[in-house]
């Protein structure tokens, strides 16, 4: 019989290259991941495929995938994850192990949500930790907590179902807006990855046959069960429709008719709500301050076989050479309606960001008005869920302009989703609207859009 030899670790910078496989995976999603919760980055800059993550842009196309499921479900879920290991743990980490939460983290996603064999994800976290020399004398720990979970997970799950798996700031914020049942249900809405929604120029009946989707009451074709590569559809080539989330597809209905209409388009990029106005029949200005995106905006209008005036521009100081009969300006903002695409969101963004960004889209509606002729209207929208963002901010703007006065928008534009409506004609979508028989074929994004006229 052999005797049995001790492997020791290898040490960091000991120039030992066979890692094991799915190793680096793993590592590059523990670091983004610190990124995001701690640095408040964003993570699709970290995601980006040309100026991302390093670590990330190094991998294969499989690995890349992996490590996207398991932030967006160590994201999505995150609250409950940390109530389980307060559990599991006899005592909190020390507060230098912070590498080392994350890369708990990462390895509990696996576990809990993803379709990963449990001792792969234990077995690379501990191989984590033990490359790390901050982390290699848990890497025990690891191993054993890790165990405890895949063993338990079923109990434990059952254990924190009923934690509301959002950011405390974020939640609150939801109850004191919409009351606990309506932040549930949001907070519920988003541990679904949103499906794929389609905005088609013309016959959505039809599209949705073929692609085996349903018409939405906003008119766009959703495809709830679609994973594959959006190129990859029968229509894309064509340029017969564009991605665009149902509640995205809104505002740009909110005009009317516009027809022969000159309508400006005051932060357009990527531009799925300039081809609705061109599509309606609008003579449109699209208006960016990025020329990187101002060009990205013109590639996806030539799929589409579109064409606008591009302009590059700061939409708050914009003056055109002559007024316009219409404006649309989705302004920037906290985005906290998109969780269900973007669950970095309320890990990245916090109150302060919130109010901040309301007195930016102040002064862009401020000067919305300015370019539009008396008698035009502008449509104001955003992807926020705070009211702060929305009617509050707008009824600022109105209190400053005696030209202006809001105008009510028909429930016939949107029939069958009534609940959008808000008292004073107003829309007021969220996530936990458009229910289905399954999640995946359900919500939308939570947006707000207004209709005001010159006078």
């Amino acid at each position: 019989m052999k005797p049995s030899v001790k492997k020791t670790p290898p040490k960091a910078g000991s120039g030992q290259t066979h890692a094991k496989a799915g190793l680096a995976s793993r590592q590059a999603a523990a670091k983004i991941l610190a990124a995001v919760i701690d640095r408040k980055v964003s993570l699709d800059g970290m995601l980006d495929q040309e100026n991302g993550n390093p670590a990330y842009r190094a991998l294969n196309d499989a690995d890349k995938a992996l490590v996207r499921a398991a932030l967006n479900s160590a994201l999505r879920h995150l609250p409950r994850i940390d109530a389980i290991f307060a559990e599991l743990l006899k005592s909190p980490l020390p507060e230098g192990a912070r590498a080392l939460q994350m890369v708990l983290y990462v390895a509990a996603a696996q576990i809990l949500y993803l379709d990963i064999p449990d001792h792969s994800a234990v077995d690379l976290a501990v191989e984590q930790a033990n490359l790390d020399p901050r982390n290699r004398r848990f890497a025990g720990l690891v191993n054993a907590v890790l165990r405890r979970l895949g063993r338990e997970k079923e109990e434990l799950l059952a254990k924190v179902s009923q934690l509301p798996s959002l950011p405390q700031w974020f939640f609150e914020r939801l109850v004191e807006v919409y009351g606990a049942e309506t932040a549930s249900e949001i907070a519920e809405a988003q541990l679904s990855p949103a499906a794929v929604d389609l905005t088609v120029k013309s016959d959505p009946e039809g599209w949705a046959q073929r692609l085996g989707g349903k018409v939405l009451p906003t008119g766009s074709v959703r495809l709830s069960r679609y994973q594959g590569a959006i190129p990859d559809l029968d229509g894309y080539t064509d340029g017969a429709w564009w991605v665009q989330d149902a509640a995205a597809s809104i505002p740009a209905q909110l005009f009317g008719d516009i027809a022969g209409s000159h309508v400006v388009d005051l932060c357009a990029a990527p531009g799925g709500k300039t081809a609705q106005l061109i599509a309606r029949g609008a003579s449109v200005t699209a208006l960016d301050q990025s020329a990187n995106r101002l060009k990205r905006l013109g590639s996806n209008l030539a799929r589409l076989g579109m064409e606008a005036v591009l302009v590059e521009a700061n939409a708050a100081s914009f003056k055109p050479d002559a007024l316009f009969d219409a404006a649309l300006l989705d302004a920037p903002c906290s985005s906290t309606g998109t969780v269900r695409r973007h669950p970095d969101v309320p890990w990245t963004k916090t109150m302060a960001d919130v109010e901040k960004l309301a007195r930016v889209q102040e002064g862009l509606l401020l000067n919305a008005l300015d370019v539009v002729r008396p008698g035009g209207f502008v449509i104001f929208s955003n992807c926020s869920l705070d009211p702060l963002e929305g009617e509050f901010m707008v009824r600022r703007v109105l209190k400053k302009r005696a030209d202006a006065r809001l105008v009510a928008i028909d429930q016939a534009v949107l029939p069958g989703l009534s609940e959008a409506f808000t008292a004073d004609g107003e829309i007021r979508t969220t996530p936990a609207m458009l229910r289905d028989e399954s999640a995946s074929a359900s919500g939308m994004d939570g947006f707000y859009a207004a209709k005001l006229q010159r006078i």
